[in-house]
C-alpha cells in the first residue's frame, strides 16, 4: 500500500528521486509503524521531520501529536508536501523550506525522521545543541555502527568519542535495502539518541581527538606527534608538551581509548600550552 502510493505521488507529480542528493523513500508499512511506536508520541509532543519528502513519515506523526515541523529541502517536494497537507485536512504541520544544517530550528521536544545521508554527521550534532527529549532517527547502517562502537570496536572512531560524549545512543533496529525507492547500495538503521545535559567540549578537545583518531592504531604519543599540526605550533613543542603527561595515557592506542582518557589528555595539554604560552 504504501509503496504503491509513493510511487503514484512520484508519478503524478513527475519527481524522479536523486540518490546523490540522499533522496531514498522509505516505502515498508511495518518500518513506519516501528519507528513510529518507538517514538512514544503523546498529543502534547512538538516533533522535528527532518527530510520530510512528500509527508511519509510527517502525516502519521500528525496524527498522534500536537505539532509536526517538517523540513524539506527540495522546492519541488516541499510544495507536493503542503499540497498533501491541505488536501487531507491536516493543520497541525509547519512545512520549512531550506537547509536543516542551516535553518534556524523552532522550538521541539522530539525528533523523528529518516535523515538524508548525507548531512548525518552535522545535522545529528547541531541537533545535540538543542534541548529535546530524543530522537529517532535513521541513519546509514555503517554510520549508525560507528556512533555505538566501543572502545576497542573495529568502528571505533573519533565519531563514536563525540557522540557518546554528548548523547546516549541506542542501535534500535535494522532496514533492509529493500524498504526504500530507489533502492540504497547499503542497509540502514533507526537509531534512538538522547542528549546528555550540561556537556561542554572546547575546540582544543576537538584538535585533540581529530589528531588522535588520525593514527587511530599508534600509541597515542606517536599519534599526537605525528598529527602535531592539529594542536601544536610545532613538532618539537608538540614531543616536549607530551613528556609531561602520564607515560601510561601515552601508551594507550586511541580505539582502545575510553572518552574520558581523551578528555584528560586534552585537559593536561591545554593547561601546559598556556602555561608556556602557546
Amino acid at each position: 500500500m504504501l509503496y504503491r502510493e509513493t510511487r503514484d505521488i512520484l508519478k503524478r507529480h513527475q519527481i524522479q528521486l536523486n540518490k546523490r542528493k540522499s533522496q531514498h523513500y522509505l516505502v515498508n508499512s511495518s518500518i513506519l509503524d516501528r519507528i513510529i511506536q518507538k517514538a512514544d508520541l503523546s498529543i502534547s509532543d512538538t516533533v522535528l521531520d527532518i527530510g520530510a519528502g512528500i509527508g511519509t513519515l510527517t502525516i502519521p506523526l500528525s496524527e498522534e501529536v500536537e505539532k509536526v515541523v517538517a523540513i524539506e529541502r527540495d522546492p519541488h517536494i516541499a510544495d507536493v508536501l503542503r499540497e498533501r497537507l491541505k488536501n487531507e485536512k491536516i493543520t497541525n504541520v509547519d512545512v520549512l523550506e531550506g537547509d536543516a544544517t542551516r535553518l534556524k530550528l523552532p522550538a521541539f521536544n522530539k525528533v523523528v525522521s529518516n535523515l538524508p545521508y548525507q548531512i548525518s554527521s552535522p545535522i545529528t550534532f547541531r541537533l545535540l545543541e538543542y534541548d529535546f527529549e530524543f530522537a529517532i532517527l535513521m541513519y546509514q547502517l555503517e554510520f549508525a555502527e560507528r556512533m555505538v562502537a566501543k572502545p576497542g570496536d573495529s568502528k571505533y572512531s573519533r565519531l563514536s568519542v563525540m557522540i557518546n560524549l554528548k548523547a546516549n545512543v541506542e542501535k534500535l533496529f535494522t532496514v533492509p535495502k529493500g524498504a526504500f525507492i530507489p533502492r540504497p547500495r547499503v542497509s540502514s538503521a533507526v537509531v534512538k539518541l538522547k542528549p546528555k545535559k550540561d556537556v561542554y567540549l572546547d575546540e582544543f578537545f576537538f584538535k585533540i581527538t581529530r589528531a588522535l583518531f588520525q593514527h587511530k592504531r599508534k600509541k597515542a604519543k606517536k599519534a599526537l606527534l605525528d598529527s602535531y599540526h592539529e594542536w601544536a605550533p610545532d613538532k618539537k613543542v608538540a614531543r616536549e608538551m607530551l613528556s609531561r603527561i602520564d607515560p601510561k595515557l601515552m601508551e594507550k592506542r586511541p580505539f582502545q581509548m575510553h572518552p574520558e582518557n581523551i578528555i584528560k589528555i586534552s585537559m593536561e595539554l591545554k593547561i601546559l600550552m598556556a602555561k608556556n604560552k602557546l
